[in-house]
């Protein structure tokens, strides 16, 4: 296939246009790989140097062949089958592609197995493509770190302005998105790290309630926020994508609780969703920057028009009452997942946080040219999870953000959902001083584990700027509702512009 063929044929192409392509003959899920691996080659390490994938799969044509044979002899196992999809470099494949979290002190790391989000992907028909890159040990490492950069594959941009961060810490899953290297990318978070990279690169991300997604065979932070995620151009692709991730697990007790509470997500496509739905409009996170204030306001006014009853304002907590108690939780969580992690990692060269710690401290030219490890170090200083502190901040922090957040929010307003500027505008790329974001609106749901959805709202000097909708557990469904009327009629996304720098003019 020649090279601009290839590149027309793919980007901006839903799952379902991909579908219907080899559905009628029309294309293969062969000639598809083939195109998105042009795309990398021409955006990601050629051209603008997206840098948003860190590793591809040697294998990927070879199984798409498969997915074809099957296809004619048997037909498609499902709306997947045979569509290329990146998973973030935390996520387990048990294949000849690593799992290092994008740092070099993981290079070389061969999963056992696949994560349960992999074999759920493969199970659907779909084809790992490759990995993405992200902020190094998803951006849990330093308190100056810059969203984007790991030592294993260098600073992801953004690519609507190649000087603007990416956002993290599934910064390479989003770019990676929004360029039209793949279907669509599996991210994860922690706090922000989905719906954050989601609004910065334009596209859509959802953020699942905690135990409707596996976390086995991820590389963890919390246990009490972490969860995988889809991250796609449209909202009906995020909810196809989540319907194959979602799913009891027995290596992760916590989806007990998700049984019988999952769906398929795309019959929750509804143009008319937003009639009658009552939405509290969150305005803790307006304020950081005008210009995205007047995006989202007029976002407001649209959803009044598409029949939503708008309950202006509505407090869902003091955000500044969040932050303490969340980074004791991640401190204490992320030495006794981590440690548990890489007891079950042969193939890994460091077996616990402390030779992480040394590795990068002998390394240090290669690994830490711009910033350090302080969150490293104040992790591996805590105790045990049967700590008074530890779980002293757990019981406040599920106070916080549940019993006098969204829970009480909900409650009192009597809301179907909270919207939100998802997060301010992408900030410019420093990696001497770091990140300069003043902060979105994610901490709520991540640390209360409820569900949250971003999608495309409008732009302001071509820059991206998301919608947020969260509410209380499982409620994917009516967030996807809500998100896709608004994306129906709205239908403000556009292709990145590959600008050198944001369009001011």
């Amino acid at each position: 296939m020649s090279g601009g063929g290839c590149l027309m044929e793919v980007q901006e192409r839903s799952v379902a246009a991909l579908q219907e392509s080899m559905a009628q003959g029309e294309s293969s899920a062969v000639e598809f790989c083939e195109a998105y691996l042009e795309r990398i080659e021409e955006f990601d390490r050629a051209g603008p140097k997206l840098r948003s994938v860190i590793e591809v799969n040697p294998d990927a044509l070879e199984i798409a062949a498969e997915l074809d044979r099957e296809r004619l002899e048997r037909g498609p196992r499902g709306p997947l089958h045979g569509i290329p999809i990146l998973v973030k470099d935390n996520i387990d494949s048990a294949d000849r592609m690593m799992t290092t979290a994008g740092s070099l002190a993981l290079e070389g790391n061969i999963a056992p197995r696949d994560a349960f989000v992999v074999s759920r992907l493969r199970a659907a028909g779909a084809v790992l493509l490759g990995k993405t890159n992200l902020s190094e040990w998803a951006n849990f490492r330093s308190q100056r770190s810059t969203s984007g950069w790991s030592s294993r594959g260098g600073q992801v941009r953004n690519p609507y302005a190649l000087d603007r961060s990416p956002c993290g810490s599934s910064s390479g899953s989003g770019v990676a998105a929004a360029a039209s290297l793949a279907a669509a990318t599996v991210g994860t978070e922690t706090d922000g790290s989905i719906v954050c990279p989601s609004a910065a690169n334009g596209v859509v991300g959802i953020k699942p309630t905690i135990g409707l997604v596996s976390r086995s065979g991820i590389v963890p932070i919390s246990h009490s926020q972490d969860t995988a995620g889809p991250m796609a151009r449209t909202v009906e692709d995020a909810a196809t994508l989540l319907t194959a991730l979602a799913g009891y697990d027995p290596r992760d007790p916590v989806t007990q609780e998700g049984v019988g509470k999952e769906a398929d997500y795309r019959t929750c496509l509804d143009e008319g969703g937003l009639e009658g739905a009552r939405l509290g409009v969150a305005r803790t996170y307006f304020g950081k920057h005008e210009r995205v204030d007047e995006v989202i306001e007029e976002a407001i006014g649209r959803l009044e028009v598409l029949g939503a009853e708008i309950v202006d304002p509505v407090y869902v907590g003091d955000l500044s009452l969040f932050m303490e108690p969340e980074r004791e939780i991640l401190h204490y969580e992320f030495k006794a997942d981590l440690n548990a992690y890489l007891a079950e990692h042969p193939g890994a060269r460091v077996r616990n946080l402390e030779e992480v710690i040394a590795f990068n401290e002998a390394n240090a030219d290669r690994v830490m040219p711009y910033f350090r490890q302080e969150r490293h170090e104040l992790a591996q200083g805590k105790g045990d999870l049967s700590e008074q502190a530890y779980l002293e901040a757990k019981a406040e922090c599920l106070r916080l953000a549940r019993t006098e957040g969204i829970d009480k929010a909900v409650r009192e307003y009597r809301l179907d959902a909270i919207i939100a500027p998802t997060t301010t505008l992408p900030w410019l790329i420093d990696l001497i001083g770091g990140d300069r974001s003043p902060g979105g609106c994610s901490s709520p749901a991540a640390m209360a584990g409820y569900p949250h959805i971003t999608v495309p709202a409008g732009y302001a000097y071509g820059l991206p700027v998301g919608l947020s909708f969260f509410s209380g557990p499982y409620r994917e469904c009516d967030l996807v509702r809500y998100a896709y009327a608004f994306e129906q009629a709205t239908r403000v996304r556009r292709p990145p512009t590959y600008l050198e720098h944001a369009d001011l003019g």
